[in-house]
């Protein structure tokens, strides 16, 4: 029988928190064990804004994860976003000096280290390095150059920083409830995961993952990494041009937006025009509603592509663009995105699940699925986490906080 090894992972969003447990077996398949989804607080736009209410909202998350899979969180993954988030790509050069010019793992080690020699503000903290590509004397397009002979290697790397105090805000609420931290993940980077194939990756690729309170966009070209950014709109702009609007209560709007929310309505005749939808007494207008709800998902896309580093994005990303996100479920919005972009749009649903995954396959948990998948795919990477003695005295307190839980 496979041993399955247990991972957590905690996507604290702006309008959600979603904790999923999973049994990771020893070839990498995922399968979900528990999921427990509860309504955000104390976050906006990615960001804590109050420590106490965005505590309580992780650990009923996490309770009602635990008791689905029956199994004690004692680690999780969790996933990062806000406009505070940078990236920058790097180059690192080193020499083989050994006799017989043969690249070897710590050579590997040597390189990255010397692209991560960057200037990096106190206020600042490195959350990726992602090697993109080598080179080995020249030589482009390696993507593992162990074993090759030569007597130079080069890295191309796509580095990520977030605040610092961001970051400290969010790992200070997790802890407190006597969770650790496996690793901290870009949350675009995640959905990637869960979203895209090798194909598109390799071709060229926007992944835009529309959620609450922001849209994390990545771009991928030659199968990595190649762009990220954190735009500070997404669907609460949405729902809240349609409060301000058409006079509606938040609640009543978001709602609305749900349920009847469509860029692309289709209107035959002036009956349909007129037509009047409602909800908890509140009476709109359809084509007014639509018409908020298309202005600003256009402004998002457009927002979207102004982001890339390159304006002549047909020749960057020809394998289009990938929307995923609650707000990506949208009706119509696959089609508005080709007619602006003139580019194949997709809308992204997380796949290859096992277990009780069918809650989980909606745009709107690509984030949630991907930190799992990332885990599963990189567990030896665990930046975050406190080494030797620290890590023991960790785990010591966190245990003693469970007894009180």
């Amino acid at each position: 029988m496979k041993k399955r090894t247990p991972i957590a992972a905690i996507d604290v969003g702006t309008t959600k928190i979603c904790t999923t447990i999973a049994d990771v077996a020893e070839g990498g398949s995922v399968r979900i064990t528990g999921v427990g989804v509860t309504p955000s607080k104390g976050l906006h736009k990615g960001l804590v804004v109050n420590i106490n209410e965005a505590r309580a909202a992780i650990r009923e998350s996490v309770r009602k994860a635990e008791q689905a899979s029956n199994y004690k969180i004692e680690s999780a993954y969790v996933g990062v976003t806000g406009r505070h988030v940078s990236s920058l790509n790097n180059r690192g050069v080193v020499a083989i000096t050994r006799n017989d010019r043969l690249v070897r793992p710590d050579d590997l080690r040597r390189v990255l280290q010397c692209a991560q020699n960057i200037k990096v503000p106190s206020d600042r903290k490195l959350l990726h390095i992602i090697p993109r590509g080598y080179a080995v004397d020249g030589q482009v397009g390696v993507k593992n150059p162990v074993g090759m002979h030569g007597f130079r290697l080069d890295v191309e790397t796509h580095i990520i920083t977030a605040a610092v105090t961001s970051v400290q805000n969010l790992v200070k609420c997790i802890r407190s409830i006597g969770i650790d931290i496996d690793d901290l993940i870009l949350e675009p980077l995640a959905s990637s995961e869960a979203i895209l194939t090798e194909d598109e990756k390799q071709m060229g690729v926007i992944l835009a993952d529309i959620g609450g309170g922001t849209t994390d966009t990545a771009v991928f070209r030659e199968g990595s990494i190649w762009h990220t950014s954190i735009l500070p709109v997404a669907g609460y702009q949405i729902t809240r041009d349609i409060a301000i609007g058409l006079g509606l209560p938040f609640d009543v709007a978001e709602e609305m937006k749900k349920r009847y929310g469509s860029v692309m309505p289709v209107y035959e005749g002036k009956a349909d025009t007129a037509t009047t939808i409602s909800q908890d007494g509140h009476g709109v207008s359809y084509q007014d509603l639509c018409d908020i709800v298309r202005a600003r998902v256009e402004e998002i896309v457009r927002l979207i592509m102004l982001e890339l580093p390159r304006s002549e994005y047909e020749t960057l990303v020809p394998a289009g663009v990938v929307l995923t996100g609650g707000s990506s479920n949208l009706s119509g919005i696959e089609a508005l995105g080709r007619d602006i972009l003139r580019l194949p749009v997709r809308v992204g649903v997380p796949t290859n699940m096992l277990g009780i995954a069918d809650a989980l396959r909606d745009p709107a948990y690509a984030t949630s699925v991907g930190l799992l998948q990332w885990g599963a795919k990189y567990q030896s990477r665990q930046t975050w986490r406190p080494r030797g003695f620290n890590m023991l005295v960790s785990r010591l307190m966190s245990r003693i906080r469970n007894l009180f839980r």
